[in-house]
């Protein structure tokens, strides 16, 4: 049974992106089918020399849905998230010094920015926060936030922008996205409001922004580091991350071996793991390649629109 909402900072990160792929594919059979075709072009790139992207600005709207006063999260917050967000997309963050030198070579720009949208799906100015007031004390991984029939805030055109909405969730869960492909009208991501950004409510230990830049890379096609299987089975179709037997938590110490990956170990400094805020610090080159390959696939169109929605 699903546990109900808690106000209380999750002990562990847990994100629910997986759960909902599964579900998208077992009920759309289409959406299975893109993927394929996705992958598809995806290994192709991977297996090709790769020339440095141009830098793309994805516009962003934030949904603050809201039942207390302190979940109607500051424009102070949302903005720290932002500028979170692209530091670890342009590899800017300072900690990435924490990367072992093993890795260090493989720390990698995506080219890839965020800006909130300056004018809303009628052309009207915005600052990109929308915020709805709900009787809903929490939501689950059912995209009943993204539906104004279920106490949440309608999606705006997800060819156009980047969703986001930011709320208390139940199970202990800190975020969820929606992989390439599946339905417009719930495509985005979902954070929980104590995760999000730097500064406000957001507490420790995820208050660094960095829940946001994991499910953002969900949105954006990758998969978890260890491949989502209980055992060395598993893949995140990426060749430049070692394999592993599962999420680490917390904040590991280098190194931590499994699935015969010594001397090196797991790379769990990856935003794509389950550690906390302060220990997730990159993305590899193999990362940005499955990155970049969706901006030019199945959401190029957030490349047009992000030169015309995001103009001061």
């Amino acid at each position: 049974m699903p546990k109900k909402p808690s106000k209380k900072v999750p002990p562990r990160r847990n994100c629910g992106a997986m759960v909902v792929h599964n579900r998208l594919i077992e009920s759309d059979p289409g959406f299975r089918a893109r993927l394929a075709a996705l992958e598809n072009t995806t290994m192709t790139r991977l297996a090709a020399a790769f020339a440095e992207p141009s830098k793309v600005t994805i516009p962003v709207v934030v949904h603050v849905v809201y039942n207390t006063a302190a979940e109607n999260i500051s424009v102070a917050q949302i903005k720290s998230q932002i500028a979170a967000l692209n530091k670890d997309y342009a590899a800017t963050n300072p900690d990435k010094s924490k990367t072992p030198t093993v890795w260090a070579g493989l720390v990698t720009d995506t080219h890839i920015q965020f800006k909130l949208a300056t004018k809303d799906p009628n052309g009207k100015k915005t600052n990109g926060i929308t915020r709805t007031k709900t009787t809903e004390t929490g939501f689950f991984d059912d995209d009943a936030v993204k539906s104004k029939t279920t106490g949440g805030a309608n999606a705006w055109p997800s060819s156009k922008y980047l969703n986001m909405w930011v709320c208390t969730l139940a199970n202990q869960l800190l975020g969820y996205a929606q992989f390439p492909g599946g339905p417009a009208k719930t495509d985005g991501v979902v954070i929980l409001n104590t995760a999000f950004g730097t500064k406000g409510t957001a507490a420790a230990p995820f208050n660094l922004g960095r829940t946001t830049t994991h499910e953002v890379g969900h949105w954006l096609n990758l998969r978890h580091i260890w491949g989502d299987t209980p055992d060395c089975s598993g893949s995140d179709l990426v060749d430049d991350t070692p394999n592993a037997a599962g999420p680490n938590f917390g904040k590991p110490t280098f190194p931590h071996i499994t699935c015969t990956n010594g001397p090196s170990g797991d790379m769990f400094v990856n935003y794509m793991d389950y550690v906390d805020d302060a220990a997730m610090v990159m993305f590899t080159s193999g990362q940005v390649v499955r990155m970049r390959t969706v901006l030019d696939g199945p959401r190029k169109s957030l490349a047009a629109s992000g030169k015309k929605l995001t103009k001061k």
